[in-house]
Formats: C-alpha cells, structure tokens, sequence
C-alpha cells in the first residue's frame, strides 16, 4: 500500500521521523512539485492549518534537478521566489544521506533555512525544515497527477 500525504498528517513526531530515517534519499527531483506543510502532526488541527498555508503562502516547489536548483511557489497568485540550491549530503536528523534544499546562499529572506527531503515512494518525498539547527516543521512534496 502506499503513502498518502492524508496519513502523514495524522502520524506524531517520532513516526514522522522514523519514516523519513527509513528511507533512502532518492534521486534529485525535477519538475513541479505540490508542497504540504505538515504542522502539529497528529492533532486535529493538522491537515486544516495545511489547508490554509497552501492557500496563502506556499503552494510547492519548481525543481531544476539539472542544473541543482529551486524555486518555491508562493502566496496566493503562485509567485515563483524563494531560490534554493539542491544537493545531496548527511542529514541532520540522522547522519544518512538526504537532499538539502540550502537557502544560505540564496536567499536573504530564507538564508537560515535548510530542509532535508527523501523519497518514501516514486513522486512522493518527506521533508524536514530547519531554522539554523533548530528542526521547525516537516512537509511533503507531490510530484505529477
């Protein structure tokens, strides 16, 4: 059976964590890519709260797994902003190999930010943002359909 972005907003914390340290990274992704934020996973209040921030501010991620870099998509209209660049190296979660998203160098608005991803399944990956080393929230990110 595979994953859904429905489950994943029900599971905690630890589950949410056990997922993402059970996996590979996969390959680097290319293409559009429809984000959830994934906030106070396992309470009632979840998947509404992602509802609402993929209606006013982040909507996904417009990979360019070419040339190793992103774009995120934003606020209501889709605005494509925030660039990043992507590569593979140890998660902070667990010290495997994972995809950083690093915003260090390119964006002043986002420079303390660092997400990890990995691929639970083909166009299905798992995320965690940082905030210099503090881990903030996880997200998915949906490729195609």
């Amino acid at each position: 059976m595979g994953q859904s972005v429905s489950q994943w907003l029900k599971m905690d914390q630890a589950a949410l964590d056990a997922l993402f340290s059970a996996h590979e990274a996969g390959p680097i992704p290319d293409g559009e890519a429809r984000g959830t934020a994934i906030i106070a996973p396992g309470t009632s209040v979840s998947d509404e709260i992602a509802k609402l921030i993929n209606i006013f501010a982040w909507q996904g991620k417009v990979f360019d797994g070419e040339h190793g870099f992103l774009r995120n998509t934003i606020l209501p209209f889709g605005l494509k902003a925030i660039v990043a660049k992507v590569y593979k190296e140890p998660s902070w979660l667990d010290g495997k190999e994972c995809i950083v998203l690093d915003y260090s160098d390119t964006s002043l608005l986002a420079s303390h930010v660092r997400d990890e991803i990995r691929m639970i399944e083909p166009g299905l990956y798992l995320g965690k943002v940082y905030w210099d080393k503090t881990r903030l929230i996880d997200f998915a990110l949906e490729f195609g359909g």
